[in-house]
């Protein structure tokens, strides 16, 4: 008997190869062909027929909005560009044990009591795990299905039988097509089986969620045109050892890639935090050196955060250098100017800055909270209660303008902070703008930041 012939695919783009090399010539990820077999059966989705477009004018298609249904949780709904797209395909990801099929499971529980009918399929789980998971969530209308199952043969029929409003597949990896000769989660099922769900969730109307499992450098395990199909890529990140949990959307065809949802692991499930300003700053010491709250944008949502500092001298030739929830070469470039700007000997000191709560800040915005919270930790003297900061600091040690300043500055006066250091220039353009009571302090470069600082501005 002849010899097999084999192919090799890149796990990454999906590249054909006919012979293994160590780097892929398309996307040029190196170590990325994996083998499959060259004569294996392609699938054949009977359960849909193939439907014959033609071509139509542009000016006959409709330009109204997609139609959306609410998923009973603000917080996703934010994230989804304001609710569930009917036809959309989303890829939800993210670490092991943060959460994803927590999150899924009660989006269908609010559908299900809706009125709205869903199917969950479980690739992973049995249906006696699912309903343990299931029962410290709630009770379930009858409107939700479960299918413990992973033979998308069986899957398909179970959609096409009863035509659900909305599918749950938990997750990806492990379905699998009988008619391939490939193991589960690899290169060939995987894009097999997105292309059907993708075809299904468009010709049928359905909305459709994929779990999707990461790899160790944090992307999407499969291949990266797997994100590429799907309508919407959503990331569940978060600590686990804190209860806070955010979801992203880095890709969203139906809505921004900006805004963020946040929720808090509980016993019961997750729950929505509809103002993480305020739970981000619990427990906030006061007058103390080294900690001030700043301003940061995620989407069109202001969020405060502090930013500690702590400054101290060192007994190495080689100061160390720690950041913890933000970009580690800003915090060395903000230092860079302060000792250049100032004359500051921050050279001779170890600097450990961190945003507390969990988050993750990398817009500039944040340059003029660490600078604040630097200087304070280096004088060791404790800023005013009632005082935020945000703004840009650049290479000459001037203080730029961020965007939506006003909208900032107002999230800051609800949570009674009425003191603000803010750049120069947005604090011309914000007069008459500001509430009451809240005290606008324009800064144009770090000299002047000093002067207020020390008391002499």
């Amino acid at each position: 008997m002849a010899k097999e012939k084999t192919l090799f695919f890149c796990k990454e783009c999906g590249a054909e190869s006919a012979k293994w090399l160590g780097q892929c010539p398309s996307c040029k990820a190196w170590d990325s062909l994996v083998e499959a077999p060259r004569d294996r059966k392609r699938p054949v989705n009977t359960a849909i027929g193939i439907r014959r477009n033609v071509p139509v004018p542009l000016g006959t298609v409709s330009a109204e909005d997609e139609k959306r249904t609410g998923s009973g949780m603000k917080e996703l709904d934010r994230v989804l560009g304001g609710g569930i797209v009917a036809g959309s395909l989303v890829l939800a990801s993210g670490d092991p044990g943060i959460g994803k099929s927590t999150l899924l499971l009660q989006m269908c529980r609010n559908l299900s009591n809706a009125g709205i009918r869903v199917l969950y399929v479980s690739g992973e789980e049995s249906l006696r795990q699912v309903k343990l998971r299931a029962n410290r969530i709630g009770e379930f209308s009858d409107n939700m299905l479960f299918l413990a199952e992973n033979n998308m043969d069986v899957v398909r029929e179970s959609i096409m039988d009863i035509h659900p409003a909305v599918v749950i597949v938990d997750s990806i990896q492990t379905m699998v097509l009988p008619q391939l000769d490939s193991p589960a989660g690899s290169v060939t099922q995987i894009k097999e089986i997105t292309s059907f769900l993708l075809r299904t969730a468009k010709e049928e109307e359905i909305s459709i969620f994929v779990v999707g499992h990461v790899t160790k450098e944090g992307s999407v395990a499969g291949p990266r045109m797997l994100e590429h199909m799907v309508d919407t890529v959503l990331y569940f990140e978060g600590d686990t050892t804190t209860p806070y949990r955010i979801l992203r959307a880095v890709k969203n065809r139906f809505g921004s890639t900006n805004e963020i949802g946040v929720f808090s692991m509980e016993r019961n499930g997750l729950m929505e935090v509809l103002n993480p300003s305020e739970h981000m700053l619990a427990g906030m010491p006061l007058d103390e050196p080294g900690s001030i709250v700043t301003v940061t944008m995620e989407g069109t949502r202001p969020i405060l955060v502090e930013v500690q500092a702590l400054v101290c001298r060192t007994n190495f030739n080689l100061p160390r250098r720690t950041a913890t929830g933000t970009d580690f070469n800003r915090l060395n470039l903000i230092l860079a100017v302060l000792e250049k700007r100032l004359g500051i000997g921050l050279s001779g000191c170890d600097v450990y800055v961190n945003i507390a709560g969990g988050m993750r800040v990398t817009e500039p915005a944040l340059d003029l909270g660490i600078a604040i919270s630097v200087l304070s930790g280096y004088t060791n003297v404790p800023l005013p209660s009632g005082t935020a900061a945000f703004g840009e600091i650049g290479l000459i040690g001037e203080i730029r303008s961020v965007s939506q300043a006003v909208a900032r500055v107002k999230e800051a006066a609800k949570l009674g902070y009425h003191r603000c250091f803010v750049p120069k220039n947005d604090a011309d353009r914000m007069k008459g703008q500001i509430p009451d009571g809240v005290q606008i302090i324009g800064v144009s470069n770090v000299k002047e930041l000093k002067k207020y600082l020390s008391g002499n501005g």
